[in-house]
């Protein structure tokens, strides 16, 4: 990680020029545009909405997936990228040509989730290598019915939804799953929209998918979650105490805001959008159903937005860190 480099300007030179240029209406954006990852996407437009009223400040926010998002990000055409992963090395070598550097805010966890059919009365508990069995791109066109996944489970057709390649939940799945980035069977129903995955599961009794917790507790009543087995050899369903305590893995991931960092730094909506994400972020992360962080590491990210550090701390794929360990190595890239 490193300071923002305004040609020569300071950390206490730009958080200064923050306040003066604040008094200048017309250096504000009239609209702060949002877009990105169809998982951060409810608590950014609950902290949106909430905004709005207090303030009258307009905030769009669109839907394009993690890696939509970041391609229009890196273009400048949004200030605000929210994201399910980290942002790649290809993504910032885009933001770097165009002269865009970022700020990386984790935001809140969330316990990818694993869905089925109501109707679905064998698959209650999978290991994450039944997971991998159906999802492998050596699936394809070989594994088709449940009772090829697991001997006992009935000849039911296996028909799979998931997100597209632009999704970063797509991306953090076939990373702690399949163990390779991008590698995944190529006969299954993609969206990008959570809502159409939904439907497809719902409406399908071999059907099964993979979103954010929020989605499924949005939808609990049309789809059952699965008990994944995790390292300790235990099947434990995603919640917000087996997400917090560590046992709900390898599922568990963070989740990101990017941030660009002269938005950050002199535009006074955007500044005050931030502080007001970040001011809300854990009690809206929690309404809409994922899991906030504690007080303590609220504090520290809103110190590390503030010392406007840009970077990542995520070089290569890490799985399953927390939000010391990521903080401890944003300090250790400075």
């Amino acid at each position: 990680m490193k300071e923002l480099n305004l040609g020569k300007l300071s950390v206490a030179a730009v958080v200064a020029g923050t306040f003066a240029f604040s008094n200048s209406a017309t250096a504000a954006v009239d609209i702060i545009k949002i877009d990105g990852s169809s998982t951060v996407y409810p608590i950014t437009e609950a902290v949106a909405e909430e905004f709005q009223i207090a303030t009258g400040i307009k905030v769009t926010v669109g839907v394009s997936g993690t890696g939509g998002g970041f391609k229009k990000f890196c273009r400048g055409d949004t200030v605000i990228s929210g994201a399910s992963r980290p942002i790649k090395a290809k993504e910032r070598k885009k933001c770097a040509e165009a002269g865009i550097e970022f700020i990386e805010v984790p935001v809140a966890y969330d316990a990818l989730t694993v869905v089925i059919n109501k109707s679905n009365d064998w698959a209650k508990e999978m290991t994450p290598e039944e997971v991998k069995k159906m999802w492998e791109p050596a699936a394809q066109g070989k594994i088709m019915s449940w009772s090829q996944v697991r001997a006992g489970w009935p000849d039911t057709p296996l028909k799979l939804y998931g997100p597209g390649a632009d999704s970063g939940t797509f991306d953090y799945f076939t990373e702690s799953i399949i163990k390779k980035s991008k590698a995944i069977r190529g006969d299954f129903t993609a969206s990008e929209d959570d809502n159409v995955l939904v439907q497809g599961v719902a409406g399908d009794k071999g059907g099964i998918g993979y979103f954010g917790l929020a989605y499924f507790a949005e939808n609990k009543n049309k789809l059952d979650a699965v008990a994944i087995k995790n390292a300790a050899g235990k099947f434990v369903l995603p919640s917000l105490e087996t997400t917090m305590n560590g046992s709900y893995n390898p599922l568990a991931r963070p989740l990101f805001i990017y941030l660009n960092a002269t938005k950050a730094a002199f535009d006074p909506n955007v500044k005050k959008f931030i502080d007001y994400y970040l001011k809300y972020a854990g009690q809206m992360a929690q309404e809409v159903g994922y899991i906030p962080f504690s007080k303590d590491e609220y504090k520290a990210i809103e110190d590390h937005y503030k010392g406007l550090k840009t970077g990542t701390a995520f070089e290569k794929p890490a799985i399953g860190l927390s939000v010391k360990e990521m903080l401890e190595l944003s300090a250790a890239n400075k």
